[in-house]
């Protein structure tokens, strides 16, 4: 049995890969994860990126919809590696091939990247009240800080 669903229907509301969603979300280590699966794909990290509002052992938890939308799933190699070793099921791999986002995205991971940790040290209001949402909903997080810790 798999472990991982489909992508939700479109991106949600704090995807790293949107860009309407406020600058410095998420800690720097989460944004640098991005720029690695813009990699060539046999240099790709293995694991698949799954939605960051579910905790990562969760029984929901999903594909991340940007991060599939993004790029061109076919040449995603944890996709590849998810479906031979059955992390995901052959629907939530067709549904990564075929998923295209209702809303726009950045068209790498590290535009992405770039514009998340354009203020990781100063996020904005809006930027904050996500943070507050985030470590509400996300059990294995711990504190507000382990969501939003600058580089050392």
């Amino acid at each position: 049995m798999s472990s991982m669903r489909p992508p939700a229907a479109r991106p949600c509301e704090s995807c790293p890969y949107r860009p309407d969603v406020p600058s410095g979300v998420w800690a720097h280590h989460e944004y640098e994860k991005l720029r690695r699966y813009d990699a060539a794909t046999g240099e790709q990290p293995t694991g698949l990126f799954q939605c960051h509002q579910t905790d990562a052992e969760s029984t929901d938890r999903r594909l991340c919809a940007g991060w599939v939308g993004s790029h061109d799933a076919t040449h995603l190699l944890a996709l590849r590696i998810g479906i031979l070793t059955g992390t995901i099921d052959d629907a939530t791999y067709q549904a990564a091939l075929e998923y295209v986002s209702p809303i726009p995205l950045f068209a790498t991971g590290n535009e992405a990247a770039d514009h998340g940790q354009a203020r990781l040290t100063e996020p904005s209001t809006a930027a904050d009240r996500l943070i507050t949402k985030i470590s509400r909903t996300r059990s294995d997080l711990g504190t507000q800080s382990d969501i939003t810790t600058p580089p050392s």
